[in-house]
């Protein structure tokens, strides 16, 4: 059943799964991982990001994109846009796939719990402070430096002649996921670091649709940022490699 369709979308459902399953975890009463706090939710979405890509991989999937604004950084990048539409739309499926899934598993908890804003947060991003400008910037910077050093760490030089010698076959998702936990430490406070136009459209629709006990709005007027924000990033990334020669 290998393809790569069916690979960007399970490494996407299992990413969705898991990043916004710590986030439900940390958040919504009576969990064990109850204010469990930022180190854990970043540390979560690293490890999500990490199994997601091994995962893509395996069902067929060697590019393990997991992300349009990667898609299209690379697309850029390379002048081949061939992936582009296919990959968006594998990967926004998955990751409505992956939460559906956060709201099966956390259901008695999202129940439990009645503040709408933490049901919301275990589904799309918002900022801390609205300002939509400022928060457009910071979601294409983090995606910029997410796309910049993945092309870096996968680079031929890198590989081969670079300070770490030669790369083992199947260590790179160690690498994505440790960017990931360094983003998200370093610049995830402002937005919530969506980074990901399929990570956040797709659950923040399911929030929308899903029988979910007492939430509120799916914030439908900040939706642009998370979608933008990271393909602008993404597009600016791909220039730059380009023109790096990566």
């Amino acid at each position: 059943m290998q393809s790569k369709l069916f690979g960007e979308f399970m490494g996407t459902m299992i990413l969705v799964l898991l990043g916004n399953g710590v986030v439900a975890g940390s958040l919504l009463n009576k969990s064990k991982a109850q204010n469990a706090g930022w180190i854990a939710i970043t540390a979560g979405w690293a490890f999500a990001v990490m199994c997601g890509v091994f995962t893509s991989v395996a069902c067929g999937s060697a590019d393990a994109h997991l992300n349009p604004a990667v898609t299209l950084g690379f697309a850029v990048s390379s002048g081949d846009f061939s992936k582009l539409v296919p990959y968006v739309g594998a990967q926004v499926l998955g990751a409505m796939a992956g939460a559906l899934l956060v709201f099966l598993y956390y259901r008695h908890h999202f129940a439990a719990t009645e503040d709408p804003d933490l049901k919301f947060a275990c589904f799309g991003t918002a900022p801390a402070i609205r300002r939509i400008g400022s928060n457009l910037l910071n979601e294409a910077i983090g995606t910029f430096v997410l796309i910049v050093v993945i092309a870096a760490m996968t680079s031929k030089a890198v590989g081969a002649t670079g300070p770490a010698g030669a790369l083992a076959s199947g260590y790179s998702p160690y690498l994505v996921g440790m960017l990931v936990w360094s983003i998200g430490l370093s610049l995830g406070g402002t937005t919530g670091y969506a980074i990901n136009p399929a990570r956040d459209f797709g659950p923040r629709l399911m929030h929308s649709i899903l029988p979910i006990p007492k939430k509120g709005t799916s914030d439908w007027a900040y939706a642009p940022v998370p979608i933008f924000g990271p393909l602008i990033g993404g597009a600016l990334a791909g220039l730059f490699i380009r023109a790096a020669g990566f």
